[in-house]
Formats: C-alpha cells, sequence, structure tokens
C-alpha cells in the first residue's frame, strides 16, 4: 500500500504502459516519496471528500515520453497526483486542495471556467513552493498560468 487508500497497483496503473509494454515499476526510494505524497495531499483530501479517482501517480521515464509529459514532471519522481472527485465536483477539490497546509502545485487541468478536467497536485519533502495554476492550451502547447477566480 501507498496509502490507507492507494494500492501500488492504482499507483502504477498506466493504460499506455500496458499497450506499450513498458515497465512502470517504481524503485523504492521513489515508493517512499509516494507514500509521503500521498499522506500529505491525497489522504486529507478523501477525509474530507470521500471517495477520489486516481488517474495518474506515478510514471516512469520511458512512460512519462510516450505520453509526452514535461521532462521535469514530478509524476516520476512519485511527488505528484493527478485526481478527480467521485462523491463532488472537481471543482470542489480544487478548492479543498487549496486549503492544504503545505503543497508544492495545485493545477486546474483543463476543463471549463467552472470545473477542472482534473485536479494535478504536487508534494516535494524540501521544497513546497505553493503554487496555483491553471493549465489551458495556447495553439498546441500547454501553458501554466497563475489561477485566478474569475
Amino acid at each position: 500500500m501507498i496509502s490507507k487508500h492507494i494500492t501500488i497497483t492504482e499507483a502504477t496503473k498506466s493504460n499506455t504502459a500496458t499497450r506499450l509494454g513498458i515497465n512502470n515499476t517504481p524503485n523504492e526510494a521513489t515508493i517512499e516519496t509516494m507514500k509521503l505524497t500521498a499522506e500529505n495531499v491525497f489522504e486529507p483530501l478523501r477525509e474530507i471528500l470521500g471517495a477520489i479517482r486516481v488517474s495518474s501517480f506515478y510514471r516512469s521515464p520511458d512512460l512519462n515520453r510516450a505520453i509526452g509529459g514535461s521532462k521535469n514532471s514530478q509524476h516520476c519522481k512519485g511527488e505528484a497526483i493527478d485526481m478527480q472527485a467521485l462523491n463532488t465536483s472537481n471543482f470542489q477539490l480544487f478548492e479543498e486542495a487549496c486549503k492544504l497546509p503545505e503543497f508544492d502545485q495545485i493545477i486546474w487541468e483543463f476543463g471549463t471556467k467552472q470545473e477542472p478536467d482534473w485536479v494535478h497536485i504536487s508534494y516535494s519533502k524540501t521544497n513546497n513552493r505553493k503554487q496555483i495554476l491553471r493549465a489551458t492550451k495556447i495553439g498546441n502547447r500547454t501553458a501554466y498560468v497563475p489561477y485566478r477566480k474569475d
């Protein structure tokens, strides 16, 4: 188990990795980082909101390249979780995440002005920047801009 509510299988599941035969197994140091991330950002949110779906947690460097992820993706370090609320809205998940005492980044990922498609939350053992961003497409590129309530 990565945490009380996240199994190692859930934390490493990737249809792309399965389809392409990519090994998505973290090493022991990364598993320890994943546990810290889950305990500090996922579990407090689950306690408040109930069921939350983990859509992406750990990504091996090979998997990250295959999906076109950032070269510096915190997913490769076990420091980031993409999630969706199951019993409430992703908006409420985002709002509650912003109240966490410690986090590195919270990103409203795409969606509409009322609701993100999912919420990205990262946690660093040593350098939490407390950035709140919105991911949007500008042309074919993803841009991360400071979040503003409109």
